[in-house]
């Protein structure tokens, strides 16, 4: 298994249970109103769902792959930079950081193998 396929696995699969727990979950749907986004929390875990989904495709259908990770590291962006705003602990935003950098990095191989 290269480093790409690695890499995305582990994104997707995290993307699907976050955006699953997102859609189903009451502790989520707390997490979103402390954030402020509530009405957001339906379309966000939909997102990471599609997202998680099309990185896997993107395995076999490259263009797909370039889409899912441009649009799950704008997606982490918006997250870390949410987290910011509302002044959560450092502890609290590494994890949006750290998506954001992993899928970054998958957008940077897919586009330098495309």
């Amino acid at each position: 298994m290269s480093l790409l396929q690695a890499l995305v696995l582990f994104s997707a699969v995290s993307f699907l249970m976050y955006g699953f727990r997102s859609l189903t979950t009451e502790a989520m749907k707390k997490e979103f109103e402390r954030y402020g986004l509530a009405k957001f929390r339906i379309l966000t875990g939909s997102l990471e769902m599609i997202g998680a989904v099309g990185l896997i495709i993107g395995l076999f259908f490259h263009p797909l792959l370039i889409i899912a990770a441009s649009g799950l590291s704008l997606l982490m962006l918006l997250g870390f930079g949410t987290r910011l705003v509302i002044k959560d602990p450092f502890l609290q935003c590494l994890p949006s950081f750290i998506f954001l950098l992993v899928n970054g990095y998958i957008l940077y191989l897919s586009l330098i193998h495309a």
